[in-house]
């Protein structure tokens, strides 16, 4: 005949610290809770960037390109639309399908990093690289003078400064956001750390 055991209060005292320890284990073994990713930011963020881009290129080719430039705000801020097949300041001009595999290459990687992405300063700040990649690789794509060697439409003109477009904007506002998250320690999948 069997009895059933029956745990005395004397055995729930006498519980031995490997089995807190295990207990303990298993608890921190298990991720903690995150929330839900934050996919949808970044491709909003990323959608809206890309729209502004793509729209105001439209728009300035199609009204200021072969114009006078308009000056915005006195000699320190003018419209003026210039095709650029390099990087900043008309850097790297003959290298226009390199620059077209770089920003194919963000986009790949902000894709990866999109599946563990639980944090929305990180999905802001990817959603803004994102759109950018995006508005200057569609230039180089299909704009003249042919598929992969198309020149960037830039407009902005600040006086003494590059000539820059809404991607260009949007791409170093992003990279900026992504400096100030690492140096606050927060990583794309929500955690802090501490170094």
């Amino acid at each position: 005949m069997s009895y059933p055991h029956l745990v005395t209060e004397a055995e729930r005292a006498i519980e031995t610290p490997d089995d807190e320890d295990e207990a303990t284990e298993e608890r921190s073994a298990e991720p903690p809770p995150r929330g839900r990713r934050r996919i949808a930011v970044l491709v909003g963020v990323a959608a809206l960037a890309y729209a502004l881009d793509l729209v105001s290129k439209l728009i300035v080719v199609a009204r200021l390109e072969h114009q006078e430039p308009i000056d915005v705000f006195g000699t320190v801020l003018r419209l003026e639309v210039i095709r650029n097949k390099g990087a900043a300041f008309g850097i790297g001009e003959a290298l226009t399908i390199v620059l077209t595999v770089i920003a194919a290459v963000v986009i790949v990687v902000i894709a990866r990093i999109a599946r563990k992405l639980y944090s929305t300063p990180w999905a802001i700040a990817l959603g803004m690289l994102l759109g950018g990649a995006l508005g200057n690789l569609t230039d180089r794509v299909f704009r003249s003078p042919g598929v992969f060697q198309g020149a960037v439409v830039d407009f902005i003109a600040p006086t003494h400064f590059a000539v820059f477009n809404l991607a260009d904007s949007a791409i170093v506002c992003g990279g900026i956001l992504i400096v100030v998250l690492s140096f606050r320690g927060l990583d794309p999948d929500g955690t802090l750390h501490r170094d």
